[in-house]
C-alpha cells in the first residue's frame, strides 16, 4: 500500500521546509530579495527569507522557508540498516569465544588527510560513546587505532601485515565528495591486493548510510548516533555468520 508523505510545519501535509545557503555577493535587501527569488526557482512556493546576514567579505548566508508541492511514496524506499542485530558486550564476547575461539583483529582509520578522529575513537577507545563502551573494553577484540590522515595504502599494508579481521574507515571531511573518493579507493586497493573477501568492511561519518556503503563495496555504514555495541554486533554476526 502506497504512503505519500510530505514535508510538515502548521499543518499535515502542508510541504513547509527551511533551507539555507550562501550566495558569493554582499548582504543588502537586494540580496535578500535574491535569495527569495532563488529559492522560488527551485519550486518552492510562498518562499520567505527568514535570516539575511553577511558572513566575509563578499558572501552572504540565508535562512528561507517555503512549501513544496512534491510528497514521495515513503512505501518504495529501501533502505536497510547495519544496525538491525545490536547485542551486550557479554553476548558479543561469548559468541566470538564459541564461535571463533580467538579474538577478531579489528583496525579503525580516519583515511586521507582526514585529522578528525572523534568518531572513530567514540567506537574504538575503551571509554566508548553514551554510555556504551568501545571495542577495546571488549574481550572479544584485539583493537588497533591508528589515528588520523592514514592514507589507504598505509591502512592497506597494515591490514595485510597484520591480518586483520575487520577494517573501520572514517571520513568526516565531505568537501567535494573526498569522503567517497577515499572509501572507494579503499574497496578498489583491498581489492588489487586480494584482501577484499576475507575482511570485513565497514566505513563511518556523520554523512555515511548504510545504503552508500554497501553501493560503494562495503559491508556496512554506520552514520550519526551509532554506538560501539553497534559496530561491534554486526562484525561479531558477520564472522561468525550468526
Amino acid at each position: 500500500m502506497s504512503r505519500i508523505v510530505k514535508p510538515y510545519g502548521d499543518t499535515m501535509n502542508d510541504g513547509k521546509v527551511q533551507l539555507s545557503f550562501t550566495l558569493p555577493i554582499e548582504w543588502s535587501e537586494a540580496a535578500d530579495e535574491a535569495a527569495r527569488q532563488l529559492a522560488a526557482r527551485m519550486g518552492f512556493a510562498d518562499a520567505q527569507v527568514v535570516e539575511g546576514r553577511p558572513i566575509a567579505t563578499g558572501f552572504s548566508f540565508f535562512v528561507v522557508y517555503g512549501s513544496t508541492p512534491h510528497g514521495i511514496d515513503f512505501s518504495t524506499i529501501a533502505a536497510p540498516s547495519a544496525k538491525t542485530h545490536a547485542m551486550s558486550m557479554d553476548e558479543i564476547d561469548a559468541l566470538v569465544a564459541e564461535r571463533i575461539g580467538r579474538k577478531i583483529r579489528v583496525a579503525g582509520a580516519c583515511i586521507g588527510t582526514d585529522a578528525h578522529t572523534v568518531g572513530i575513537d567514540a567506537i574504538l577507545n575503551m571509554k566508548g560513546y553514551k554510555g556504551d563502551y568501545g571495542l577495546e573494553r571488549y574481550k572479544s577484540f584485539e583493537v588497533h587505532n591508528l589515528g588520523s590522515q592514514v592514507s589507504v595504502e598505509e591502512f592497506v599494508r597494515f591490514a595485510k601485515e597484520k591480518q586483520m579481521d575487520a577494517l573501520l574507515a572514517s571520513q568526516v571531511v565531505t568537501q567535494k565528495g573526498s569522503d567517497v573518493k577515499n572509501f572507494t579507493a579503499l574497496v578498489e586497493l583491498l581489492e588489487a591486493e586480494g584482501l577484499r573477501d576475507r575482511i570485513v568492511l565497514c566505513c563511518g561519518g556523520p554523512r555515511v548510510t548504510n545504503l552508500l556503503a554497501t553501493e560503494l563495496g562495503y559491508d556496512a555504514g554506520f552514520g550519526r548516533g551509532t554506538v560501539p555495541s553497534e559496530v561491534a554486533s554486526f562484525i561479531a554476526s558477520r564472522l561468525t555468520k550468526a
